[in-house]
């Protein structure tokens, strides 16, 4: 068993909160196939990284921007059967609305449709793809979060499940727990996270005056 103490949690959405994984690479492979580009090229860079991170990659600069816009127009598509991952409902129930945030390389709508049909909560304090200069592994995201929120990045611990976002929430300065929901524990362990657990069914929370502990078993 394992004790975290803090002040706040910052969640990742995608593979974290939600099953979107499966669709999330069917819409790459769609958008990849159509611009002729190599659809595994792409999956292997693009989990936990903003899509326009990724396109940069792959496309001039001038069209990167109407990509994205496809592309998610393309995800906006595929959102039906998106389904909240194993004790998500539960532990965002169980928090305080001031103690938790989600940081995302999703966009904005894209992911309150996803957490919608997943039957989640949309939290207060929502950093997405287009709040940021900079996207995973960069920690701006958690940095910001962490500020609306009122809490030291030390304070908070970031719940991850790609490595793009293991390393963001390390560099804020931030606990780290991987859920290897996405991805092969092997990918995840030796990155410097407290802990990786198969999903969130490995933990229990306790509120108290002071912060949040969260039980691992």
């Amino acid at each position: 068993a394992m004790h975290i103490n803090v002040d706040a949690i910052l969640f990742d959405i995608d593979g974290t909160l939600v099953d979107s994984t499966p669709a999330v690479e069917r819409t790459w492979r769609v958008w990849a196939e159509a611009h002729g580009v190599d659809p595994e090229a792409v999956l292997e860079v693009s989990h936990g990284r903003r899509s326009q991170d990724t396109i940069a990659m792959f496309l001039p600069s001038e069209r990167v921007d109407a990509a994205v816009d496809e592309l998610e127009e393309l995800e906006l598509a595929a959102v039906d059967g998106t389904l909240a991952l194993p004790a998500t409902g539960e532990l965002l129930k169980a928090l305080p609305a001031d103690r938790w945030a989600a940081v995302t390389s999703g966009g904005r709508r894209l992911m309150c449709e996803r957490l919608a049909v997943a039957g989640l909560p949309v939290p207060d304090v929502l950093v997405a793809a287009e709040d940021v200069s900079v996207g995973k592994p960069d920690p701006q995201g958690y940095r910001m979060a962490a500020a609306a929120l009122g809490h030291p990045p030390r304070r908070c611990l970031v719940v991850e499940d790609a490595p793009a976002g293991v390393r963001a929430g390390l560099a804020a300065g931030a606990t780290v727990l991987a859920v290897a929901t996405s991805h092969e524990r092997s990918a995840l362990e030796g990155l410097g996270a407290a802990a990786v657990v198969d999903d969130l069914t490995a933990c229990a929370l306790r509120t108290t005056t002071e912060g949040l502990e969260l039980f691992l078993r």
